[in-house]
């Protein structure tokens, strides 16, 4: 038989499998606490290790460009459905490999180059794809954007409605990558068809606490919404585009492909089938609740303990630290919290510096660590190996409070293992 068919990894790149074999006890052995990042099931894995993958298709279930697909529409079609009953749409679009992508297909279908867009500013919690100049968003489109209330840091509404008055933006865009508190998706809707603007949710990272019904809908509120399939809702990489107006969907579909992207990721097509029919089940619910609460108790802790929270909390999964006033980067402490095996993800937060060495912000969030069944007492005891870390790193003397946060991490994830047998 062909040693195509039959060489392991191992045997035919052992640099490939000693690094993947490194990254599986990296996983092990760190706590993770970047908000983007969760941990799959062994049956997503699965999925994305099939044979499926050795399928090229264009096109959709029924109506493709090459034969053999009758096993991919199948599962696509599952996920369709799947995603429909989460979301309570009346349309998904499953092919784009990323959100990125996906906001990608929706600026195909709505906007012609030049078009303005409004959106919520980088530094108060936005996303690069929704307008910013080193984007191709930003260097196609007239993006615009609102921020935060200086005071209370969450989205200022009022000035929304002015700016969108004022600029009279064709697509008004709520969502982001680091903005903690629950958007008021109904307040957005009113104040875009008061404008005359078109409304675009990208709920990438609460897709999984909206599926949950632990977070409001943008539905009905939302003229479209886009996600990803991994952070909150547990699945592969990969993006969803979700819709009520039945005159955009064959124009939607169109936008896909081939407006933005060819033949699809068949084993992740399948991967999101499998984390959508996950995420239907009760124990997904309890996840995502279990979810929000370690939030609010690792916010507490490290307020208690003198670190300033942006907004003074969260109602998501995301925890955003202001280190300014221990004289501390965001990019200092994600160093000092990865020689402890706490992995992080320095982030900009409001009036912060233009440059990304300078940003005093610190993002964590709570998905991967809660995948793992930990739970309010662990996150009140990592709120505390944080908040030494940071205290004995401002203080330049962090050495030795490594070493015992370390052991107390490894202790914790010896409690808590990421077990795939």
């Amino acid at each position: 038989m062909s040693s195509h068919f039959q060489t392991s990894l191992v045997e035919i790149d052992p640099l490939v499998a000693r690094a993947l074999k490194n990254e599986r006890a990296r996983q092990q052995d760190q706590i993770e606490l970047i908000a983007s990042e969760t941990i799959v099931s062994r049956a997503v894995l699965d999925a994305l290790g099939h044979e499926i993958t050795n399928k090229t298709l264009e096109g959709y279930p029924g109506n493709r460009f090459h034969a053999g697909g009758h096993y991919v529409d199948i599962i696509e079609q599952a996920a369709i459905d799947r995603a429909k009953e989460l979301f309570g749409c009346d349309y998904v679009n499953v092919p784009p490999p990323s959100g990125s992508q996906a906001n990608l297909a929706v600026f195909f279908l709505l906007l012609a180059p030049g078009d303005k867009v409004l959106s919520l500013d980088l530094a108060s919690g936005g996303h690069l794809s929704h307008g910013l100049k080193a984007n191709l968003s930003g260097r196609w489109f007239d993006a615009h954007h609102y921020g935060v209330n200086p005071q209370s840091e969450v989205i200022d509404y009022g000035e929304v409605e002015r700016l969108a008055a004022e600029i009279k933006p064709r697509l008004l865009i709520a969502g982001g990558s680091a903005y903690p508190r629950e958007i008021d998706f109904e307040r957005m809707g009113t104040i875009a068809k008061k404008t005359g603007a078109l409304f675009h949710v990208d709920m990438a990272h609460i897709a999984g606490l909206v599926a949950a019904g632990v977070h409001p809908s943008p539905f009905p509120h939302a003229d479209i919404v886009t996600c990803t399939t991994t952070k909150t809702l547990r699945g592969p990489r990969g993006g969803l585009i979700l819709c009520n107006r039945q005159d955009w969907m064959k124009r939607l579909q169109s936008a896909v492909f081939p407006g933005v992207q060819g033949s699809i990721h068949t084993q992740v097509i399948a991967a999101k089938a499998v984390c959508l029919g996950e995420a239907l089940n009760d124990e997904f619910k309890t996840y995502a609740a279990q979810v929000k609460t370690n939030a609010a108790v690792l916010a507490r802790g490290l307020n208690r303990r003198g670190i300033r929270i942006v907004s003074g909390g969260t109602d998501t999964h995301i925890v955003l630290l202001d280190l300014s006033s221990k004289g501390l980067t965001g990019k200092r402490v994600e160093a000092i919290l990865e020689q402890a095996n706490i992995t992080s993800n320095k982030n900009a937060i409001p009036n912060d510096s233009p440059r990304p060495p300078e940003w005093v912000g610190l993002r964590l969030g709570t998905a991967a660590a809660t995948t793992r069944a930990m739970k309010e007492v662990e996150f009140e005891l990592l709120s505390q190996i944080i908040a030494d870390l940071v205290d004995a790193e401002a203080a330049g003397n962090s050495a030795a409070q490594v070493e015992t946060s370390a052991a107390q991490v490894a202790e914790l994830c010896d409690r808590f293992p990421v077990s795939r047998s």
